[in-house]
């Protein structure tokens, strides 16, 4: 076990906690001591906007100079009297380090960078080339003399901390992914606590519940097998038929877990799935542990801390009077965009969200979005009634693009690279209530008990109270019954949700317009936009997906974990309000209030241990797995592949980025039968290969791909003439011809050419040097 390179990157995460934490005193001043916990993804996001500008130059440079800048920062911010506490700091510096700890030994049980069971070739081949590139964007490693056709502002992250540690990729990988993980949780857990704070409900408990649920907690698949194993067969049998699933995995028997089950509950239609086989068929809809259990280190996955940073940054505006509206306006059009423009390099699934959660934000905010006008312009438009509304509504979304547009400025070179030209499509097969609830039940049911007690405090009578609850379970069966389920399940909260975020001001204005009040004094504050954001989002990809061959896998995929991250914060506030604050709506005597926080707990103890099952039987199942603990990524090679090991790891020691040729088209596998390996040799290395993986193919098109995989062939087994000049045309350095270039081409005839040479012979690989002209 590395622990030298463990120490090295905690002790760097920890100083970038700090340094971030004291720039963010004047992002958040409201919530100053929770914003601590803000600390990395601010420093982090200082980082990249430098490197990112500068590296178009020199990327060596960029990295230095981005040190520089944010030692520059926390300096002025210090020297202004804003200061960083000290038990604030030690309280996230606790968090963060559980969380970079805990994910550490996850990889250290299984650290390998293998093609299957995601996408660990493509995170690790983009941070290889990244370390190797002297400027950005990066070559790409599947498609030589190209710039690579992918959001990579993660892995730039990832290579900005390995060159500033001096860490070799293998290893970077891991910890990187470790870091990630672990700003997620601190942000969730001071974001959190925040909205807890100003709720004036508990901090520590609520922000608690946040850093469970987006760290530990899984979607209800695992308990509900898990009871079902439970039942006799009598009762088990018809009830997975009735809910429309056969008995596998954990239903029968814990012998027969599997941590990939619970990320594959929701089942689409193959038909809609292009060339894709039946087999193919469930959507991904994974939480954020099983995505660091499987390891890769994904866009959806690096972004997530981010994300919750411009939450945060929300929240500071929603808490900012209208008085302040310099404040605001820096908020709203510096800081906003700035994060934004990281997420959409980083993510670019979840740049879409920055300008809703500014949407949503700015309209139900206490402050009038008329009010960030100056008072000449902003004093002519109507604030009051339904025409006040409407405008209120539409400033709020002119805003929202305003941050959009000025987002894409902050990372407009991304946009002018390649492109894939994925278009929109709609009205895919949609989900069924039961899938629904087995995947977001963890929020989506304290949410509707959160929202329905509080509109239940604003009805006089308990008829009204029945007949409310009636309406909504109608609506959700309706829904159901027209295959519409996210509208009927999620309707009810939508409506709730923004009601009772502009229930106080909409009641002045309308009758019969409820004022939902805490305890009588406070709306429902910020866990309702975190609610509106996830609810909306869920709706949205049950009728809008980015058409592929896939159906809209890859959409729910990126969009889910998004609405996981921005649930798991709310639902911290939420239960602290359930087990804190939830009285009868009804006159009672003490019995009934006893009663009902007897009962609040007692759900919120299930509700946690229930979603706790998938992480005992996951990570139990992880450990039996360990043997000598390392963070090699690269370890594994020498037993699962004794002949490419010694030659992947010569070239992996070539100096720069010389271009390589090896077989093509290749996918998730190594080497299989028909010769389609996993383009190992330039994954592993960051070397560019003249065609690589076939998800060049979507990254540009299919006929461009496919020309390469021609030259490929040619290159391998043509006649000496089209050789030269394929050879020339790519400025090709090695030619690799190992097991998958055999198995597909049969005999290879390149080294017949008399500028081709032998550099490298081990094991099963003999890798050719062409004489550069």
């Amino acid at each position: 076990m590395e622990f030298a390179l463990v120490a090295t990157w905690l002790a760097l995460y920890l100083l970038l906690l700090y340094a971030g934490a004291t720039a963010a005193t004047a992002l958040f001043p409201r919530f100053a001591d929770e914003g601590v916990a803000f600390g990395v993804p601010v420093a982090l996001s200082i980082l990249w906007l430098v490197v990112y500008g500068v590296g178009r130059l020199s990327l060596s440079v960029g990295v230095w100079l981005a040190l520089a800048v944010l030692l520059a920062v926390t300096v002025v911010v210090a020297s202004r009297g804003r200061s960083v506490d000290g038990r604030a700091y030690a309280e996230a510096a606790a968090v963060f380090s559980l969380a970079f700890l805990l994910v550490v030994w996850i990889r250290a049980v299984d650290p390998a960078i293998v093609p299957v069971g995601g996408e660990k070739f493509l995170d690790f081949g983009l941070l290889q080339s990244l370390l190797r590139a002297e400027t950005i964007p990066p070559e790409d490693m599947w498609f030589a003399g190209e710039p690579v056709a992918y959001y990579y502002g993660g892995h730039l992250l990832a290579a900005t901390l390995a060159r500033l540690t001096g860490t070799a990729g293998q290893y970077a990988y891991n910890l990187a992914l470790a870091g990630f993980y672990a700003t997620l949780v601190t942000a969730a857990y001071g974001l959190a606590g925040a909205v807890a704070a100003d709720r004036d409900l508990p901090r520590r408990l609520s922000a608690g519940f946040a850093a469970f649920f987006v760290g530990i907690a899984s979607n209800l698949s695992t308990p509900a097998k898990f009871l079902v194993w439970l039942l006799p067969e009598s009762l088990s049998g018809p009830l997975a038929a009735a809910a429309g699933y056969e008995l596998s995995g954990l239903a029968t028997g814990p012998q027969s877990f599997s941590y990939w089950d619970a990320s594959r509950v929701i089942q689409d239609d193959p038909a809609d799935f292009g060339t894709y086989e039946p087999a193919a068929a469930p959507v991904i809809d994974e939480f954020p542990l099983f995505a660091w259990l499987n390891g890769d280190m994904h866009a959806h996955m690096m972004s997530t801390g981010f994300l919750l940073l411009a939450a945060a940054l929300c929240f500071s505006y929603y808490q900012t009077p209208a008085d302040e509206r310099r404040r605001r306006v820096a908020l709203l059009f510096g800081a906003l965009p700035a994060v934004g423009g990281v997420i959409a390099v980083t993510n670019t699934w979840s740049f879409p969200s920055v300008a809703g959660l500014t949407m949503l934000t700015v309209a139900v905010a206490p402050a009038a979005p008329t009010t960030l006008l100056p008072d000449r312009f902003g004093g002519r438009l109507r604030v009051d009634g339904l025409g006040g509304e409407l405008v209120r509504i539409g400033a709020a979304l002119a805003v929202a693009v305003v941050v959009l547009a000025l987002g894409l400025v902050w990372s407009l070179p991304f946009w002018l690279g390649p492109a894939s030209g994925r278009e929109l499509a709609v009205l895919p097969d949609r989900s069924s209530l039961v899938e629904l609830l087995a995947v977001h039940g963890p929020f989506v049911v304290p949410f509707g008990m959160y929202l329905s007690a509080r509109v239940a405090g604003t009805l006089s009578d308990a008829r009204s109270r029945l007949a409310t609850g009636a309406a909504v379970v109608g609506f959700v069966a309706i829904g159901a019954a027209l295959d519409i389920a996210a509208v009927g399940l999620l309707g009810p909260i939508l409506v709730g949700a923004w009601l009772l975020a502009r229930g106080p001001t909409l009641s002045d204005r309308f009758d019969g317009v409820p004022a939902v009040a805490d305890g009588g004094d406070r709306p429902v504050g910020f866990e309702a936009v975190l609610i509106l954001a996830g609810a909306g989002l869920v709706v949205l990809v049950e009728f809008v997906f980015v058409r592929e061959n896939i159906g809209r896998m890859n959409t729910v995929f990126k969009t889910y974990m998004q609405v996981w991250i921005l649930w798991a914060v709310a639902v911290g506030p939420v239960l602290g309000w359930l087990v804190a604050r939830w009285r009868p709506a009804w006159p009672s005597a003490d019995r009934a209030r006893a009663a009902t926080a007897v009962g609040m707990r007692v759900f919120v103890a299930v509700l946690v241990v229930s979603t706790s099952l998938y992480g005992v039987f996951a990570l139990s199942n992880h450990a039996d797995r360990a043997g000598d603990l390392t963070l090699d990524g690269q370890a594994y090679l020498d037993d699962a592949h004794p002949q490419e090991a010694e030659a992947i790891r010569w070239l992996d020691d070539r100096e720069g980025q010389p271009t390589i040729v090896t077989a093509a088209p290749a996918g998730y596998q190594w080497v299989p039968s028909d010769g389609k390996g996993a383009s190992a040799p330039a994954s592993l290395t960051g070397l560019p290969t003249v065609a690589g993986w076939y998800h060049e193919a979507q990254y540009r098109n299919d006929t461009v791909y496919q020309r390469r995989v021609g030259d490929v062939e040619t290159i391998y087994t043509g006649n000496r003439s089209a050789q030269r000049r394929l050879l020339s045309t790519y400025d090709v350095i090695y030619v690799y011809v190992g097991p998958a270039e055999r198995n597909r081409y049969g005999t290879v005839t390149i080294g017949d050419l008399p500028d081709v040479t032998v550099a490298k012979e081990a094991g099963g690989v003999t890798i050719y040097r062409v004489a550069e002209n």
